[in-house]
């Protein structure tokens, strides 16, 4: 198995009053892909993290081998929902895989 860990901060702009409803559809969406990308285990999304993180969320992925992460970058669903849910609102993306 391999974990991979991508954390992000909101843009700047993002409104306080908006940031529950965002990271709710960012769960809601994008652990919809378990079981729609081969070799995709499983998807947690860290919607509340602890007052000493650096980040604002986080997604935690277990894929089968190392070779499943590219497959999961680059798979319409993946892209669809990090392009509709994700990317628009967020910055300072970090990724750890191991």
């Amino acid at each position: 198995m391999v974990h991979h860990i991508v954390m992000w901060k909101f843009r700047p702009e993002i409104k306080e009053e908006e940031k529950a409803g965002l990271k709710a559809a960012m769960k809601e969406n994008l652990e919809s892909l378990a079981g729609k990308v081969p070799g995709l285990v499983k998807l947690e999304f860290v919607e509340t993290p602890l007052a000493s993180s650096t980040h604002d969320m986080a997604l935690v992925s277990t894929l089968e081998k190392a070779e499943d992460i590219g497959v999961y970058a680059s798979h319409p669903a993946h892209v669809k929902v990090a392009d509709t849910y994700v990317r628009p609102f967020v910055t300072e993306r970090a990724c750890l895989d191991y």
